[in-house]
């Protein structure tokens, strides 16, 4: 029985490895992903029922699971050196001239793109994937091993048999493009379901992939990992008396035992060949799934590079050019401005639609009258667009060559004083980049913004309120506050285009469920400038409810943990508008939490009153969200920087030791997880 297991085992895993190696290095997928995803399922299956038989190489693996709280520190067997930089012709064949000048007179270059994403080195012992590091500082590197399996490009078993016992091969790991687009299209949908202006979703979106890879491989759950399907390319092979002449025989030969590598490598024999192939990549690279910064050239024969050696921090046998970024310029045709849900005004510009790396561009963002002032940008201008490494285009100046300086319609850009919604004046607080609309219970966006945030899923969660039905509901006149979500009749929402009865019951019993909703959230729901969810939630559980907050002074508020000034301010300003004030009356009226329920009275209390901590390290009975939130709920400070005002700091496995010195430096008190328990004991 045992046999006829262990065989079935390895013919599942062997036939998804198969799957996987067409899918990722072919690109010819032989069965669907259902099937795919049964067959896994089936293998994960017989693994947790006979565990004996699991190994490392199993494709089960990259679906990922594995906690890594510390990664470990490695050094490399051969340092990662970064290369020279060259951005054109004339430095190229500098370049050329150095290597003749070294004696040698017949070479070839072997050319490769050069992928933005992060560097990566793997060990393969006897065909089994063993260790997987980061570039880190060139010298060492972290063990990212856990979160390497789950990329599927990357081979956990090679193919074939003829490979070194034991090697190193490097390369590059990205998020392709279409990915980097899923997630943050994804993820806009879900900000704007939980209420979020263009602002905020603009800066709680993905920047760019790079960014974005580099983020994922520091992930501590290789399921997250796993679940934004990196890729990797593959670029160059180390190891002790390789059984190859050349570099690119060795990444000929990397193919065949399943590695990914790119199809676009190619060699010559002259600079004037690169110098081709440079061109040509120019342009095609743009309809790459992935981002590119440039191309790698090297010298072929290894034995030839073992005879240029190195400098100090780079090889003398390879240089990277660097593309320049991708730029176009065209027409701004005008500038609108946005009003955001906090009433922040963001200048937009639309330009004359013009093609950028592969995408029709129309709009650029000009975030703040700064940046118009400083770009001195007018309407008609001829303007240049660039994305560089962002998806977001940006103008980044203007050619003032073609501006007509005599023309009546090409003036200075004055930025608006008054809101383009509701014409109140603009304000402009002191330390801030950008305007605001003050009417913000007068201001349409604005107080539509605020109800669809209010209503979203973390803060009220009243999923049948969508931004539609506000914004239905607001121009008939039924809702003008948010406060009005709790009038509402079944007669008044019947009244509305496609609006059923069944649709009215629905948004009635989700009204009335929000009720239930705990004090933390309905603050958060509040939307108060600056007062995000973690915010409210130590607001919550510092001053209880929302008349303590209310009366709360300048100095007291700066007392909560990361409550900086200008928040502080915020919130006094909040709690002194009369109208704010009526909207809450209603509010609690209408039923709603404004206090924390007597089950989170009793799990609080004030032993750690006017005490602060810093929490550092890896904990084994909690997690460290756990235990800054039982500091709070005890009457606590969490502060994120060590000084002479810190009561203790609380310290896990492998505190950072600049943390620790710093402690020891001002004399402040260290305390291990079970003193602290001890201290709520």
């Amino acid at each position: 029985m045992s046999d006829s297991i262990k065989n079935k085992i390895e013919k599942i895993s062997k036939a998804l490895e198969e799957h996987n190696y067409n899918y990722y290095n072919l690109s010819n997928p032989t069965i669907s992903d259902f099937e795919f995803d049964k067959l896994l399922d089936e293998l994960i299956a017989l693994e947790k029922d006979y565990p004996q038989y699991l190994l490392p190489d199993s494709p089960s693996q990259r679906v990922g699971g594995t906690i890594t709280k510390e990664f470990k520190n490695v050094k490399h067997k051969y340092p990662m050196l970064s290369l020279g930089n060259t951005y054109n012709e004339e430095e190229l064949r500098d370049f050329d001239e150095r290597i003749k000048k070294a004696g040698i007179s017949e070479f070839e270059y072997v050319c490769e793109l050069k992928y933005d994403g992060v560097s990566i080195s793997l060990t393969y012992t006897d065909g089994i994937l063993t260790q997987a590091v980061t570039r880190g500082d060139g010298e060492k590197g972290d063990d990212i091993t856990a979160n390497v399996k789950t990329i599927g490009s990357i081979p956990l078993k090679l193919r074939g048999k003829h490979y070194p016992a034991e090697f190193e091969i490097r390369g590059e790991i990205f998020m392709p493009k279409t990915e980097f687009l899923r997630i943050n299209d994804e993820l806009r949908k879900q900000l704007i379901e939980e209420g979020y202006d263009e602002e905020e979703i603009f800066e709680k979106q993905l920047k760019n992939p790079r960014n974005a890879t580099s983020g994922t491989l520091k992930q501590q759950d290789s399921k997250a990992v796993a679940e934004r399907k990196l890729d990797c390319y593959l670029y160059s092979v180390l190891g002790e008396n390789l059984p190859f002449a050349s570099h690119y025989d060795s990444l000929v030969e990397a193919k065949k035992w399943g590695f990914k590598v790119s199809a676009d490598m190619e060699k010559f024999s002259s600079v004037d060949g690169v110098i081709k192939y440079l061109s040509k990549w120019d342009k095609k690279r743009h309809d790459l799934n992935v981002e590119t910064d440039g191309v790698v050239i090297k010298v072929n024969s290894y034995e030839q590079q073992k005879f240029l050696g190195f400098t100090a921090k780079s090889p003398r046998w390879a240089i990277a050019y660097k593309f320049k970024a991708a730029r176009v310029s065209t027409i701004l045709e005008s500038i609108s401005y946005q009003v955001g849900r906090t009433g922040a005004i963001t200048p937009v510009a639309n330009l004359k639609p013009v093609q950028l790396a592969g995408t029709t561009v129309k709009r650029a963002s000009l975030h703040n009258a700064d940046i118009i002032e400083k770009l001195d940008v007018r309407i008609g201008d001829t303007v240049f667009v660039e994305k560089g490494g962002e998806i977001i285009p940006k103008i980044i100046s203007v050619d003032e060559s073609k501006r007509d300086l005599f023309s009546d319609a090409n003036k200075p850009t004055k930025y608006i004083t008054h809101c383009p919604e509701c014409n109140s004046e603009l304000i402009r607080n002191e330390g801030e980049a950008n305007h605001y609309c003050p009417n913000e219970l007068g201001c349409p966006p604005q107080v539509k913004g605020k109800m669809e945030h209010f209503v979203s899923r973390r803060a009220m969660d009243i999923d049948s309120l969508g931004s539609e039905t506000i914004a239905q509901l607001y121009d008939a006149g039924l809702i003008k506050t948010i406060a009005d979500i709790y009038e509402l009749k079944k007669d008044d929402l019947l009244k509305i285009d496609r609006m059923a009865e069944k649709s009215a019951n629905n948004l009635l019993a989700g009204v009335e469920a929000s009720k239930n909703v705990p004090f933390e959230r309905v603050l958060f729901a509040l939307g108060i400038r600056h007062i995000g969810e973690t915010t409210a939630k130590k607001l919550a559980y510092f001053y209880k409810n929302i008349e303590s907050l209310k009366n709360a002074t300048l100095e007291q508020l700066l007392e909560v943990g990361d409550i900086g000034e200008r928040t502080a301010q915020t919130i006094i300003d909040y709690f002194s508008d009369k109208r704010i004030l009526e909207i809450l009356i209603k509010l609690k009226k209408a039923g709603l939490q404004f206090e924390l329920s007597d089950e989170q009275l009793t799990n609080t209390s004030e032993k750690l009153k006017d005490l602060s901590f810093v929490v550092s390290g890896v904990f084994s009975k909690f997690s460290r969200d756990e235990i800054k939130k039982t500091i709070e709920q005890n009457g606590g400070k969490n502060v994120g920087s060590i000084s002479g005002k810190t009561n203790f700091v609380l310290a896990g496995e492998n505190m950072g030791p600049e943390k620790l010195k710093k402690a020891e430096k001002l004399g402040v008190k260290i305390i291990s997880e079970e003193e602290f328990i001890k201290m709520l004991s």
